[in-house]
């Protein structure tokens, strides 16, 4: 499939897969499509920067391939590396056939057919749909010096084996690179990424988000979880609910068959929503039924009033 032709093409792109971004997100994809450029997705956990990816991914008809970054990660695993139980195969068998010249020996073991082809340099290949989605997963979760080794990549499109030299990607990689804001990217790799932050939707579009992605969801129940969730993200909590959260909670609940939200069901199941234990003691009982007395009253004045 061919890159969207405009922003209006990239709305629809994404909401084929079932992505509800708003217009801004938009016009950056588009543009990072345009454009050809790394594009940078920074915003709390669970908002839905890698899932950008996996829906470009399927809408465009690319392989996906993902790195999935965390500390220690090294060119071995992200780019590539020999495979030496192999090499050291072929050394004895020419040993065994008499061959003693090393460098030539050395020249033999160093060829493609003995390369491990990791995320980054599988990216640069040839794909036979096209370009594929590089995703980058988690980049502030890795070490700086890995983090400066991707300025090659990801301005050029190509890495350096030093036995082998510079391979260079015939068609770029469509890249996207997420980070939590763990700590900070830096400016060098900014500057070759274009930006965006994806913040906590509003209420119209995370209750949009659910219909999407948890259709056997009762209306009302959906209007209470989005409430409930909106209300949770005013609160002094170490792990605000991402929208990943949201879905989940939903899902939860109508595994229980619920039909609307009750102080019983929400503390049996804040386990789903909330991830550390501090949070789910501040909210359980007292906070909780507050938080549902308040949304149920709301909505009683809000239907009053449509009618």
């Amino acid at each position: 499939m061919h890159l969207p032709a405009s922003i209006d093409d990239t709305v629809a792109l994404l909401a084929a897969g079932d992505y509800v971004a708003d217009r801004s997100l938009a016009t950056t994809v588009f543009l990072a499509l345009r454009m050809g450029r790394p594009l940078l997705l920074e915003g709390e956990a669970g908002v839905g920067k890698t899932e950008i990816a996996k829906v470009l991914a399927r809408g465009l008809g690319r392989d996906l391939i993902r790195l999935q970054c965390y500390e220690g990660l090294d060119v071995g695993h992200a780019v590539y590396e020999w495979n030496y139980p192999r090499q050291m195969i072929e050394i004895r068998m020419a040993e065994a056939s008499g061959a003693t010249d090393r460098d030539e020996i050395a020249a033999g073991i160093y060829g493609e057919e003995f390369l491990v082809r990791r995320p980054l340099l599988q990216a640069l290949e040839p794909h036979a749909g096209g370009a594929p989605v590089l995703l980058i997963d988690e980049l502030d979760r890795t070490d700086e010096p890995f983090e400066a080794f991707l300025l090659e990549v990801l301005s050029d499109f190509q890495v350096t084996i030093p036995e082998l030299g510079t391979i260079r990607a015939e068609q770029p990689p469509i890249v996207i690179v997420t980070s939590n804001r763990t700590r900070e990217i830096h400016d060098a790799l900014k500057r070759r990424c274009l930006y965006f932050w994806i913040d906590y939707p509003d209420a119209a579009r995370e209750l949009d988000v659910l219909r999407r992605k948890v259709p056997g969801c009762p209306e009302r129940l959906s209007g209470e979880v989005v409430a409930f969730v909106q209300e949770l993200r005013k609160l002094d909590l170490f792990k605000l609910p991402g929208v990943a959260e949201t879905i989940d909670w939903a899902t939860a609940l109508v595994n229980l068959d619920a039909l609307a939200l009750d102080p019983a069901t929400i503390d049996d199941t804040l386990g789903v929503l909330l991830k550390y234990q501090d949070d789910i003691a501040k909210v359980r009982d007292s906070e909780a039924s507050a938080i549902l007395a308040r949304l149920k009253r709301d909505m009683a004045m809000a239907d009053a009033v449509a009618r």
